[in-house]
Parts: structure tokens; sequence; C-alpha cells
């Protein structure tokens, strides 16, 4: 007879882990954009966050931005980058070349997205890849044919997921059948689109956990503080926002009643979230850093490792400091 499991004498050997936390950016278009964008990188570096998503562009349009920007955040700051992928209008040999530069300047996570489909009507290139499903498979045979490069380690593949229906689907539950069917390819985590009603996340993980999806589902949270980019992105989720949060903005007066409303709507959007068992936060932050850090202020999510002020020294700062609980 074998002995008896530590592991089972101990069920619970472990504490609760603590809420994860990452943010979004996305490549500068500019000069000035990139003086802004690193300022903001500075300011959420001290947070201590578990890592930071980079977006890639439509069938790869700013590549080359992208992977510069994920360099510098290897080579220049603490924070580990998560890398958009999109594989629409890409054939599996162009991909696995991006995934294999990607993993040379020292990315261990990539976000696997299907991508937008063109929107001229032309047809993908022969033998492209189709489904995001499809970019997790490669991803997988990438990292096996270079698995002693990474010690025998493993990438970390997070995919896309939607608390209420894509605009290309059929039902809700198409949805998560998709969602499961990334877990089946390979995914290791999930991180939600925008929403911005509280009880859409707790939805999708119910609907979720009933098809048999294990992976962690994070949900995605955006600062609630522009009319024009709320009504912006309900126009390409097809969720609208919640009306009278759109007529309290808009009847504000100054940007800091504005910024006020956002941020306790947002703070709300995210407890619902947390109190339903999210595991982690991820901000859209839009390349700003003011309202995302307004946000973890009222939050007060404990972060091991966070600072009070910024580490890096080469942009100049804006607003004041800030400080998330350790």
């Amino acid at each position: 007879m074998s002995p008896p499991s530590l592991i089972d004498a101990h069920p619970h050997p472990a504490a609760t882990a603590p809420v994860a936390l990452s943010y979004e950016l996305f490549p500068p278009r500019s000069p000035a954009a990139a003086e802004s964008l690193w300022t903001t990188i500075g300011e959420l570096e001290t947070t201590n966050p578990d890592y930071v998503s980079v977006t890639y562009g439509a069938s790869g349009s700013n590549r080359g931005t992208a992977v510069e920007l994920i360099n510098r955040l290897v080579q220049e700051t603490t924070l580990r980058p998560l890398a958009h992928l999109t594989c629409v209008g890409n054939t599996p040999q162009q991909l696995a070349g991006v995934i294999a530069e990607l993993l040379d300047v020292g990315v261990r996570g990539i976000l696997a997205l299907r991508g937008d489909q063109p929107k001229d009507g032309t047809e993908p290139a022969q033998g492209s890849l189709r489904y995001a499903q499809d970019l997790i498979e490669l991803i997988r045979r990438v990292e096996q044919r270079r698995s002693a490069l990474l010690c025998a380690g493993k990438v970390a593949v997070g995919v896309a997921a939607y608390p209420s229906r894509h605009p290309e689907s059929p039902s809700e539950a198409h949805d998560v059948e998709v969602l499961l069917a990334k877990q089946r390819s390979g995914a290791d985590f999930a991180i939600t689109q925008v929403f911005f009603h509280p009880g859409q996340y707790e939805q999708l993980l119910a609907r979720a956990r009933r098809a048999g999806v294990t992976i962690p589902i994070i949900p995605g949270v955006m600062p609630l503080t522009s009319v024009r980019r709320l009504t912006r992105l309900g126009e390409l989720t097809g969720v609208e926002p919640a009306p009278e949060l759109l007529e309290r903005l808009a009847a504000a007066d100054t940007d800091a009643e504005r910024n006020r409303i956002g941020v306790a709507a947002t703070v709300d959007l995210a407890n619902a979230a947390l109190d339903a068992g999210a595991p982690g936060l991820h901000l859209y932050t839009f390349n700003e850093h003011a309202s995302a850090l307004d946000v973890l202020d009222r939050l007060a999510l404990p972060r091991p490792g966070a600072r009070p002020g910024p580490r890096r020294s080469a942009a100049p700062r804006g607003g004041t400091e800030r400080r998330l609980a350790s």
C-alpha cells in the first residue's frame, strides 16, 4: 500500500490566492502618444501588477510597434507582458514566426484571439487560420518545438470570453461552447470583454461552469468615465451601457465630477465581479492611468510589493502619487 499523500492530509495547503491585477495597453501611434504612454507605464508599475497585456492590430497591422513595446517592457521595467495575437488573415507559417519572435524577446504569455474580419469583404489568404482555437493549437505546437529553450516550461495562453452574446454569435450558450472548445485546445485562462452591468459576470461564470469550463475567467473592466467611449464600446459590443449612468455623466459640470461618478460605477462593477468569485481584475486603461488608479484606490486590493512611488525616472511624472494597500 502506498503511503498517504501529504496533500490529501492537508486539504488546504496554501492560503487563498490574492486577487490578480492586470492592465491593457496598446502601442503608441505617435511620439507624443509614446511619451504619454511611458508616463502611464511608470505609474502603473508602482502597483506591481501580475502582468500587462499589449494589443495587436487587425491582421498584425501594428506588429512592429507592438513587439517594440513588449521588448522595452521586458528590458526596462519589472512588468510582465501578455502579448495579444490575432490569427484572421494570417497563415500558420506567418503566425509561427510571430510566436517565435515573441518568445525570443521574453514573452511567456499570449492572448490568442481570432481578430476582426476584414471590413472590406476581402477573402483571407488561402490557408489562413480562422478561429482562436486554431491559434491556441499552433502556439502549443511552437511551444513544444522550443521546450528546451523554455526550460521545459509552459507558455500561458489566454483567450477572450463574452459576458453578453458576441455580435456574430447565435446565442450566449454558443459563446460558452466556444470557450469550452478553447479550453480543450489548451487555453489556460480567459479575460472577458467589456461589460456594463453588475450581474453579467456572475451570469457568465454560472453558464461556463455548468458547461464544464474550469479555467479562470477574469473580468475585464474599463473606467466608466467617458460618455463617448462608453457609447462607442456599446456599439461595438452590442451591449447598451446603463442609460442612467450616461445621463449622470453627461450632466456633470466638471471633469472631476464626471470622473467621480464614473469611478464609483466602475468600483461597483468590479466589486460585483469579485463577490461572484472573480480571481482577478483586468483593467482596460486606454493608455491612461489616472482613472484606473482611482478605481484601485477605492477597491483597496492588497498588492504584495506595491510601491509608494515610481521606480522609473526616464519619463516625467504626471498627477499625484498613488499607493495601493500592501
